[in-house]
């Protein structure tokens, strides 16, 4: 029996990939891991932030849509992402550093049974800072040594997620029925399910709210994508997600991994992907993200695709 290891990725839309490139780079500390484009639409900038490589578990991506609209928040949407720090003095450290850049954000709480501090980027999208309070995280997260946040501070990698949605158990029965998710807390409008035992980094917190679906624009998050080892896993995957009756995309190649993506029965939209090839599939591990990379099938655009995006540094 498969297990899923853990989240892989979580995707946003930007209006402004310049806007968004300082504040995840000289806010929250991040390396841009990777700068490419959206491979289905190459006209507008695919980035992705993380710790050294842009390990698994570690990536924020954002598409640039600059004519999108703002987002009118709803339910049946994927509404918050959680970001592990070491510790609580991580939290207070991170509290006066959004007050002195002016970023918006809330007093020091919990969230999911874990110390926490609620913020926004630019754009409104919603993130949580976690106290990882010590514990183990993936082995293969690597530090980015050049951040301008301290070592003892710094974001390890993503964290719980929260999901709305207007009927909780259709969701809930796709994340424990067919993606072997374990529920570990449960309350009459909420739950917590995790695929690693105890582990935020493989956590997904799912809220029941009525009303309207979010109508998504900048700040909102288009996709949780969550890890799966390589490609035969990946086949077992889409072999359970065609017995259930969701329609999939079928295994597509995204040259630095390989991926899968379903709706499930609230419409949320799930990714899984492979851990490999990775980053440096195309780059040294000292290069990543300081030019625009394309995957071989858009390199012979490369001219007509530079001409289209605006530079970011």
């Amino acid at each position: 029996m498969y297990k899923i290891p853990g989240h892989h990725h979580i995707s946003m839309i930007t209006k402004n990939a310049l806007m968004n490139n300082r504040f995840y780079q000289n806010v929250l500390g991040l390396r841009r891991v990777k700068m490419t484009v959206n491979q289905d639409d190459p006209s507008m900038y695919h980035l992705f932030y993380g710790d050294l490589t842009g390990s698994a578990g570690t990536e924020l991506t954002f598409f640039e849509m600059p004519i999108v609209g703002r987002t009118v928040r709803g339910t049946n949407a994927i509404t918050q992402i959680g970001l592990l720090v070491p510790s609580f003095e991580s939290l207070e450290y991170w509290k006066r550093r959004f007050e002195l850049l002016d970023v918006k954000h809330g007093e020091i709480t919990s969230f999911a049974g874990r110390d926490a501090l609620h913020f926004e980027d630019t754009e409104g999208l919603r993130m949580i800072l976690l106290n990882n309070n010590g514990l183990v995280i993936p082995e293969y997260w690597t530090a980015w040594e050049d951040s301008n946040v301290e070592q003892k501070y710094r974001i390890l990698g993503m964290g719980t997620v929260e999901i709305t949605v207007r009927y909780l158990e259709r969701t809930a029965r796709t994340l424990t029925d067919m993606l072997g998710y374990v529920e570990v807390d449960c309350s009459e409008n909420e739950a917590i399910y995790q695929s690693v035992p105890g582990q935020a980094f493989g956590e997904i917190v799912l809220k029941q709210q009525e009303g309207p679906s979010e109508k998504p624009g900048r700040g909102s998050i288009h996709h949780l994508a969550i890890r799966v080892k390589n490609v035969d896993e990946l086949r077992h995957w889409e072999e359970q997600v065609k017995e259930r009756g969701f329609h999939s995309s079928g295994v597509v190649d995204r040259y630095y991994f390989q991926s899968l993506y379903f709706r499930d029965r609230n419409g949320i939209l799930f990714e899984l992907a492979t851990d490999g090839p990775g980053f440096t599939a195309d780059s040294t591990v000292e290069a990543l993200g300081k030019n625009l990379d394309l995957p071989p099938f858009l390199e012979e655009k490369r001219a007509e695709i530079e001409a289209k995006l605006k530079p970011l540094d």
